[in-house]
């Protein structure tokens, strides 16, 4: 019995010593070729659902930014009109340009919303009026001098970009977006308003700051009373610097187009007396409308030039900073469009 019991534990004990036993085996290439096709089958639906997540996350978010800078632009050209006293209409404008000293012209833009405003300049005109002891405006001091109110001429552009390389027409590719631009030319301060000489009117700009100065383009010889003459001087219009207020304003066409009486209703049925007589008829659309020839209908203006009120209306294009193909606009993506509009009423006046 011992004996018996000795060798048990002596195989046990051998059994132990010599461990596991060498079992194990790798995947074969049919299991392996099952995993992957498993593997494609779950991942692949998840991959299309993340990408689709992200495009239109970011779809959203170029939406959301269209928004944002077109009614920042309205806020801003709001801003600048609050202050206008006297606004051009479609008529006043073609007047001005058919003259010998019309508006810049630049390639493929198109004056939209033209108006003068009334300016501040802080600490320009002596308080001491002696002509021999008064302080110039560029030696002016917050102590020696008063502020004044000056005049500039602002235009708004809606400019259409043809160069697919240009930094305004990205991604490239036609049609390229429209911009809108913002000229402004400044009156400078006036020296003797009563002065019946251009020459003896304004200070001249050796005796002004930039801030005070007189643009090349400004006409000496505007006279307040005839607002459609004399408005602009071509000579100066090299010097003139553009800012670029928008980009990605719609290049497409509005389906459908707006109504054709849209300013006259906007605007309240505005009337003028006919000349000759004491009665009244309606302003014609066509005179109170400024817009871009092609029809886009993406920037425009309404003008009421007797009430100096102005309607302003923008439509932005947030697919084309997607995509340069089949980005036009369409009823059924409207809100990749989004389009913002404001109306206001100048606060100054002609002469003041």
């Amino acid at each position: 019995m011992k004996t018996l019991l000795r060798l048990l534990l002596k195989t046990q004990h051998q059994r132990n010593r010599s461990g596991p036993a060498q079992t194990e085996k790798g995947m074969t290439l049919v299991e392996l070729l099952v995993g992957a096709i498993m593997a494609f089958i779950i991942i692949t639906p998840m991959l299309g659902f993340v990408v689709d997540m992200l495009n239109t996350d970011r779809r959203e978010q170029v939406k959301s930014n269209t928004e944002q800078d077109i009614q920042a632009a309205v806020d801003f050209i709001a801003q600048d009109l609050s202050q206008a006293i006297y606004i051009y209409d479609n008529a006043g404008i073609t007047t001005i340009n058919n003259s010998t000293t019309p508006l810049p012209s630049a390639p493929n833009a198109t004056p939209i919303l033209v108006f003068w405003k009334r300016k501040q300049i802080r600490n320009a005109v002596s308080v001491d009026t002696n002509p021999t002891t008064r302080v110039l405006p560029k030696d002016c001091t917050q102590n020696t001098c008063n502020d004044t109110y000056t005049r500039s001429l602002v235009a708004y552009y809606q400019v259409t970009e043809n160069n697919l390389n240009s930094i305004w027409c990205q991604p490239s590719g036609a049609p390229c977006p429209t911009r809108i631009e913002r000229y402004e030319i400044s009156e400078g301060i006036m020296e003797n308003p009563a002065a019946t000489t251009a020459a003896t009117r304004y200070f001249d700009n050796a005796e002004a700051n930039d801030g005070q100065r007189h643009s090349a383009a400004f006409n000496l010889n505007f006279d307040w009373n005839k607002p459609t003459e004399n408005v602009t001087n071509p000579a100066g219009f090299a010097g003139l610097n553009p800012q670029v207020l928008v980009n990605y304003i719609d290049q497409s066409p509005l389906v459908p187009a707006p109504a054709n009486d849209e300013c006259q209703k906007a605007l309240g049925n505005p009337t003028a007396q006919v000349p000759g007589t004491t009665t009244t008829s309606p302003v014609l659309e066509t005179t109170l409308k400024i817009a871009n020839p092609d029809n886009t209908n993406s920037f425009y203006a309404c003008v009421d030039t007797s009430q100096n009120i102005a309607r302003v209306t923008i439509r932005g294009n947030s697919l084309r900073r997607l995509q340069p193909n089949n980005a036009d606009f369409q009823t059924s993506r409207s809100a990749f469009f989004p389009t913002a509009s404001v109306q206001v009423q100048g606060l100054g006046g002609r002469g003041r």
